[in-house]
């Protein structure tokens, strides 16, 4: 399997709006655009343009705050996220709490397509890339989900054998699945979802 060309990688959200503050002290209009100060990628904006904006609410001397929106869980360790397809169910209780389970669990739910790789895994590529900053690396073993950070793949590992210790290798957590249980998800449209 070749790696993709270029792997890309989620980029913070940015303020596209302008905030409009109307006191008695300033008066004056304020207005935000990324945090860099640098107008927005056009190709970034739109592919977050049918993501759900949150309110804001900004007072003098106070911090923005979301007001609405999408929230990560606050137990990030424990959660169990169901992959459910072609008539399959595996449960994968999260074991780390890293920025990279964080961004998959932002994303969900979600469908993704597996496809067997090299007599070892299944994986999926979720689009665009998990964010990987300060997510460390593993030793992945038998019964790991994993996301492989070149390729910018998850993957249910069910033959770890003389796979080592690797930067490249991020742990999120672990299933218990026989290999029938995932081979059913090949060419099946799996869909990721946080069990309530």
């Amino acid at each position: 399997m070749v790696p993709p060309a270029s792997r890309r990688r989620r980029l913070a959200p940015q303020v596209t709006s302008a905030l409009l503050l109307t006191t008695a002290s300033f008066g004056i209009l304020t207005g935000c655009s990324s945090a860099t100060g640098q107008a927005p990628d056009p190709a970034v904006a739109s592919t977050r343009a049918a993501e759900p904006s949150a309110a804001v609410t900004v007072q003098p001397n106070q911090e923005t705050v979301p007001t609405e929106g999408p929230e990560a869980p606050s137990e990030v360790v424990g959660t169990v996220v169901r992959f459910s397809g072609g008539g399959s169910v595996v449960d994968v209780t999260l074991q780390e709490d890293n920025p990279t389970t964080r961004d998959l669990l932002s994303r969900l739910p979600v469908t993704l397509a597996f496809e067997e790789f090299a007599g070892r895994e299944k994986i999926a590529y979720p689009g665009p890339g998990l964010d990987v900053d300060g997510s460390p690396g593993s030793d992945p073993e038998d019964g790991d989900l994993i996301y492989f950070t070149p390729w910018g793949n998850l993957g249910f590992y069910y033959d770890a054998a003389g796979i080592d210790y690797s930067d490249s290798t991020i742990h999120l957590g672990t299933y218990e699945a026989t290999a029938e249980q995932l081979s059913a998800f090949d060419s099946a449209d799996v869909r990721l979802e946080i069990v309530e």
